[in-house]
């Protein structure tokens, strides 16, 4: 590939790390898509290699991203219940308001739910309990978008 079409590559990778972000893009799943897209133009076994480790990082991350955030949650004494009530609220969130639908359905739905069972310093605890999960589940997704990146460039670079 030209340096012309690995610039692209990259862009779009930085692209997808900004989706991560900001959640208007699947952002992991971009980057991923774009590196097999990148493997597909190559058509080398390191590219398909490296292709094939994304996937791998990405499917960890994206476990990880959901399992540490949910049991942090759980600990504080958040329901299930309330977890997935948020959760389809968040995802309305992403169609009702841009870009940040998603973390305020989330993060509001929480306060609403934990405010109907107790005081507001209740539900303020809760509410902060799950905005550090929200941040927590970005940065987890973030590292594993970086990781993807870095080990796209250093291949990129240096074959």
């Amino acid at each position: 590939m030209d340096e012309l079409g690995e610039l692209a590559i990259g862009l779009l990778i930085v692209l997808g790390l900004f989706g991560v972000v900001v959640p208007v893009l699947p952002g992991l799943a971009l980057v991923v898509g774009v590196v097999f897209l990148w493997a597909f133009v190559e058509g080398t076994g390191l590219a398909w290699g490296v292709a094939a480790l994304s996937l791998v990082i990405g499917g960890v991350g994206t476990f990880i991203k959901y399992s540490i955030p949910k049991r942090k949650l759980n600990a504080s004494g958040i329901r299930n219940s309330t977890l997935i009530l948020a959760t389809a609220v968040a995802i309305a969130g992403l169609f009702v308001i841009p870009v940040i639908g998603a973390p305020v359905g989330f993060v509001l739905t929480i306060y609403l739910v934990e405010r109907s069972h107790g005081d507001h310093e209740h539900a303020w605890q809760r509410t902060k309990q799950s905005l550090k999960a929200v941040a927590a589940s970005i940065g987890i997704e973030l590292a594993a978008g970086l990781l993807i990146a870095a080990i796209w460039f250093g291949v990129a670079i240096f074959t």
